[in-house]
């Protein structure tokens, strides 16, 4: 498959495509998720409401303006377009989002648990020294837009509160993958908790890691961003 296009044609196969993997991995059911990348024009195509993501073709697909608002399709917005539409405003290198509740990653969450990127030093290098878990809200309410924009600005991979995870990325494949490696470190700690205790790098090599994630171009300090998250 052809990938890599900007073009509202290639847009379209694109999203459909990576729709179709994060069925195919497991990581929605019933009607769960939710995928969309931005257009010109401060537009966005974005996944419908009530479609199981393996369903989605390119036709059902929705044109929203910047406000959700739908501007062509057949079919609904789904009800946390307001997250989405939150990434791209705190973040103009983000081109996409993925919404997801991949099981093993949405499982530590329901339980209390962080998902560590600093098991692995390539972990770090990707994500950068931690995944954030946003406290719970209600799905598409106030407090959950709020908790998640505060973070926005600092990390490009969240955890949602006994809810989920989001991603965000230069492209839909880039949030496709950040979304693969915060399910593939949830099961890493899963295993390693099973068999023992988890070991950490240590504070020194972490920075080592984050100066290495900076000079590649990634993180919020290579974006010129100050200050300290709030989780």
């Amino acid at each position: 498959m052809a990938r890599k296009t900007t073009t509202l044609p290639g847009q379209r196969r694109e999203l459909t495509h990576w729709c179709q993997k994060v069925w195919e991995r497991g990581w929605v059911a019933n009607h769960d998720g939710n995928l969309s990348c931005r257009l010109p024009g401060r537009r966005y195509l974005a996944t419908p409401t009530s479609f199981s993501k393996g369903e989605i073709s390119e036709s059902d697909l929705l044109i929203l303006d910047r406000h959700g608002k739908k501007l062509q399709g057949r079919w609904r917005p789904f009800s946390e377009i307001s997250l989405h539409l939150a990434a791209y405003a705190a973040r103009p290198d983000a081109q996409a989002v993925v919404h997801a509740h991949p099981p093993t990653a949405t499982g530590f969450s329901v339980a209390g648990i962080p998902v560590e990127t600093t098991i692995l030093a390539e972990a770090v290098i990707s994500l950068g020294p931690r995944v954030p878990t946003i406290p719970f809200a209600l799905p598409g309410s106030e407090s959950q837009l709020e908790n998640l924009t505060a973070c926005l600005p600092y990390y490009d991979a969240f955890i949602l509160g006994r809810h989920g995870v989001i991603t965000i990325g230069k492209d839909i494949e880039q949030a496709y993958l950040r979304m693969e490696l915060v399910e593939h470190l949830a099961r890493i700690q899963q295993v390693a908790l099973q068999v023992g205790r988890p070991q950490h790098l240590t504070d020194h090599e972490v920075e080592t890691l984050v100066r290495k994630r900076t000079r590649g171009g990634l993180g919020p300090e290579a974006r010129g961003v100050t200050g300290s998250p709030p989780y």
